[in-house]
């Protein structure tokens, strides 16, 4: 890894910088399966699993997300607001009662980050490379500060930021842009660390310098065929 070819390095939260994706996949699995239980008797669906994370949610907005799963067993909702009640039967509940399971693990649980992750952040720290969190989640600050990480980053660009500035998310590319933008950098001379299938594509899609996928279960070959260009199991493998 040569970052004297790089300016910056856009991080992507869960998953690459914390385990919150591990977090973030048991909240979707309580939510949904909870939801499919709830339905009439004689509907018959087939229950939310793992691989259903990977394939409709994982590195997508919470509402997006929603709204993928969803479609792929035929269930149709009323789209609601962002702003209606976890138990409303809508686009909006769903997401906010995924949000709702979420932060109670959080709390309950904390957080630490991937400690080859720090290393990594450590190292470029040292060298002066610019850093950026870009995540779709909306409780990216809450995870730094609970991760101990908040002070490392001066940009975060998270689902907050994302609505506000009315970017559209991952697998866009406007989001690691944005960031880039923040930071005075090229995309061309920035670094896109990744976990999601949806942020692969997003880093290619915005042309940038170079794409990492970091396997934490989405696969080597399903991220490097999404557009990494290269994929770790560790962050520190790619300190010199």
């Amino acid at each position: 890894m040569q970052w004297d070819d790089y300016d910056a390095a856009l991080f992507d939260l869960d998953g690459v910088l914390t385990p919150t994706a591990e977090v973030h996949m048991r909240a979707w699995d309580r939510m949904f399966n909870e939801f499919l239980a709830e339905r009439p008797a004689g509907e018959s669906v087939a229950p939310y699993t793992a691989a259903d994370y990977f394939a409709h949610v994982d590195g997508k907005p919470r509402f997006d997300g929603v709204r993928t799963f969803l479609a792929s067993r035929g269930i149709e909702l009323p789209e609601g607001s962002t702003d209606d009640a976890p138990d409303a039967e809508t686009v909006g509940g769903l997401g906010n009662r995924k949000n709702a399971v979420f932060a109670a693990i959080l709390h309950d649980e904390g957080v630490e980050p991937y400690p080859a992750s720090v290393r990594l952040l450590d190292h470029l720290a040292a060298r002066g490379t610019a850093v950026a969190v870009v995540s779709s989640s909306r409780n990216a600050p809450v995870v730094l500060e609970a991760a101990g990480l908040a002070d490392r980053f001066e940009v975060v660009v998270d689902g907050e930021v994302a609505a506000r500035e009315g970017l559209e998310g991952k697998p866009s590319p406007a989001t690691y842009l944005h960031a880039a933008g923040l930071l005075g950098v090229t995309a061309t001379r920035s670094v896109v660390l990744e976990d999601a299938l949806s942020g692969v594509a997003s880093g290619r899609a915005g042309d940038f310098g170079l794409v990492v996928g970091v396997d934490r279960g989405a696969g080597r070959e399903a991220l490097l065929g999404g557009g990494a260009d290269v994929v770790v199991a560790e962050l520190d493998e790619l300190i010199p």
